[in-house]
């Protein structure tokens, strides 16, 4: 199969929200939860910050350690986004357009936001 650059940037824009989504954003907290200790401190303005410690052993402590790492997790999810296009090119084309748009999305925004609070 060959990759133009249009087809890498697609796998990369997708490969990068999906890490997002899996790392960081509310929606998926529920996939995060079962491998976390959730710590809660009040900083010294009063607020009440909460942390997120990966489980102190087995299984839960490495997918805590893979979820609370943004690179590590992105080479999964890369290898993820890779292998579907390419063993299934059909059944995964939409599903990484979809990330890809989403992925491109959200850098919009951290631009917009950027521009807005200058």
């Amino acid at each position: 199969m060959k990759i133009t650059f249009l087809h890498l940037l697609l796998l990369s824009l997708a490969s990068f929200r999906l890490t997002r989504l899996l790392v960081f954003d509310k929606i998926t907290e529920f996939i995060r939860v079962p491998f976390f200790n959730e710590i809660k401190e009040v900083n010294e303005y009063g607020e009440m910050e909460v942390y997120y410690v990966p489980k102190e052993k087995g299984v839960k402590k490495f997918f805590g350690e893979l979820l609370s790492c943004y690179w590590c997790t992105g080479i999964w999810t890369s290898i993820g986004i890779v292998s579907l296009s390419m063993l299934f090119p059909d059944f995964s084309f939409p599903i990484i357009i979809i990330l890809a748009v989403a992925g491109f999305a959200s850098i919009m925004e951290t631009i917009v936001q950027f521009f807005i609070e200058k």
